[in-house]
């Protein structure tokens, strides 16, 4: 998209911190000089990290601007500030997030993550779209999540490529996970995608077993924000049918966990909460094993803003940029097993077994996954190329 010609007009949705303020300062920085940044956030308060950050691109290749993705006016307003309207490249970024047991959260607290996620996401569309469809050109980014692929938190997948893991293979006698979806036993799904059912010591690594006991940690605590990003995901899949007869772009990027300031305060904040209307067991469960799991996997495999800044930067400069980026590829066959079975038999009763009989493996393959993590597994930003 960004290829010669004059300078980009690039806006960027969430940019006071994270993901959002490392794409602005690596396209700020570009040194081609090919984009005009215009970054912004709700409260102009908070900008002093960006512009630490941004340094003297700040007035030259980078723009400040106030914007609120959950008001129709400060959405007119932005972009009426924009010369002429004109936007090559849309980076909707800016999300919430939100934990705990479904239980205990209210109507109002749901509806607030999907009128950023979601609605905020279609407001800024709704705003740019007209003008990129009249002159036949321009991108869309959507910052989605793995989430909205696989209903589960965001736990990777650690099915490497045998030679990274060829290290592990046979020094422990593989967890045989063929037995947790207990009617999959003979199933073509499962044979086609892991290998032959009985084969299991053989074909599969430690690294499998080990991520679906990591993804266990995961698959609840997280439905509202799951639901908001299959939302988007749905929405998007339909608008990009539409956007290429106009030649426009729309691309969705998926991280898995990410470290950010935001994930740590949202799970040190979650941690003190109390949850009236759960019962005693389900917060007992959320807060002494996802809580304490979901961050030791965020410390092991969590990857960077800047690598997902980057991942961003490469769709952007793609002469044919992908629909769907997912940053990690450690990701692709657990989102690959869902999809190759229809039931939905296969990933749903695989999940069930690892949570509810197999909890107590728990802590110990944590310990094992943080002594396998080195760089073979930190590897993981995609090259859309």
């Amino acid at each position: 998209m960004a290829s010669g010609g004059e300078q980009k007009a690039v806006l960027i949705t969430g940019c006071s911190s994270g993901i959002g303020l490392r794409i602005a300062v690596l396209l700020a920085r570009d040194e081609q000089k090919r984009y005009h940044v215009i970054a912004t956030m709700r409260d102009l308060r908070k900008k002093d990290r960006l512009l630490e950050a941004a340094g003297d691109t700040y007035g030259k290749t980078l723009a400040l601007l106030s914007l609120d993705v959950c008001s129709d006016d400060s959405v007119r307003q932005c972009i009426d500030s924009v010369k002429d309207r004109h936007i090559d490249i849309l980076i909707n970024n800016a999300g919430v997030g939100l934990l705990g047991p479904v239980e205990s959260i209210s109507m109002d607290e749901m509806k607030r993550v999907f009128e950023t996620n979601f609605f905020g996401t279609v407001r800024m569309i709704k705003e740019v779209m007209p003008d990129m469809k009249k002159r036949r050109s321009g991108h869309i980014i959507v910052m989605s999540s793995v989430m909205g692929l696989q209903g589960r938190t965001d736990t990777p997948n650690l099915l490497c490529h045998t030679a990274e893991c060829s290290t592990v293979r046979g020094t422990i006698e593989p967890f045989r996970v063929m037995h947790l979806a207990e009617e999959h036993y003979d199933s073509q799904i499962w044979h086609t995608w892991f290998g032959p059912p009985w084969e299991g010591s053989r074909t599969m690594t430690l690294s499998l077993n080990m991520s679906l006991l990591n993804l266990s940690a995961g698959v609840v605590f997280n439905d509202v924000y799951t639901a908001s990003k299959f939302a988007i995901e749905g929405f998007c899949e339909s608008m990009a049918v539409q956007l290429l007869k106009f030649n426009v772009k729309l691309s969705l990027i998926e991280p898995g966990p990410v470290h950010t300031e935001f994930e740590t305060k949202m799970m040190e904040e979650v941690a003190k909460m109390e949850y009236p209307g759960a019962d005693a067991d389900t917060v007992r469960y959320f807060k002494d094993v996802y809580i304490p799991s979901s961050i030791d996997i965020f410390e092991a495999l969590g990857q960077t803003p800047e690598d997902i800044a980057k991942c961003t930067k490469k769709v952007i400069e793609s002469s044919r940029p992908r629909f769907r980026n997912l940053t990690n590829s450690l990701y692709t066959p657990i989102v690959a097993m869902k999809y190759a079975d229809e039931t939905g038999g296969l990933s749903v009763h695989t999940f069930y077994n690892l949570l509810f009989n197999f909890g107590s493996l728990m802590h110990i393959t944590m310990s094992i996954l943080k002594c396998l993590t080195c760089s073979c597994l930190r590897r993981r930003t995609i090259s859309p190329d």
